[in-house]
C-alpha cells in the first residue's frame, strides 16, 4: 500500500515579506524549535524553517498574505507540563490561547501565529 511508504515531510505556513524576525521569536523564542539553515538556492526567497521532530515547519513569504483562519497545522507536545508551559509562556507574550476540551483524552488549545494563522497545539492526558 502507498501509505506505508509515505511520510510528512514537511509544513509550510505563509507570512508576509519582512516575516523572519517574528517568526524567530515566535516559533523559535516561544514555541523552542530550532532554527534550520535554508538551502542557499532558496535563502533569497525569504522565510525560516524549523525542525519539529523528525519533520520541518517552513515559514514561507506570500507577497499577498492572507492569513490561514481554519487550514492549520497542528503541534503535539510530549506532555501536559510542556502544553500548559507552552500556553503560559505565548499568555505572557500576549499571544491568544484558546483552550477546547472537545477531545476526550486530549488538552488542546489554537492560538494564531503573528500573522493571524491558527495554529492548534495539543497533548495526550
Amino acid at each position: 500500500m502507498l501509505s506505508d511508504n509515505i511520510a510528512l515531510d514537511h509544513v509550510q505556513i505563509a507570512a508576509p515579506p519582512g516575516c523572519e524576525h517574528e517568526a524567530r521569536r515566535f516559533f523559535g523564542d516561544l514555541f523552542e524549535l530550532e532554527e534550520l539553515p535554508k538551502p542557499l538556492t532558496l535563502a533569497g526567497r525569504g522565510g525560516v524553517w524549523f525542525r519539529v521532530g523528525q519533520q520541518q515547519l517552513h515559514i514561507g513569504v506570500e507577497s499577498e498574505f492572507a492569513p490561514a483562519k481554519k487550514a492549520h497545522p497542528a503541534l503535539r507536545l510530549a506532555s501536559t507540563n510542556a502544553i500548559n508551559g507552552l500556553a503560559r509562556r505565548l499568555s505572557e507574550a500576549d499571544q491568544p490561547v484558546i483552550w477546547d476540551h472537545s477531545l476526550q483524552g486530549i488538552l488542546r488549545f489554537y492560538t494564531e501565529d503573528p500573522w493571524g494563522n491558527r495554529i492548534e497545539v495539543l497533548a495526550s492526558v
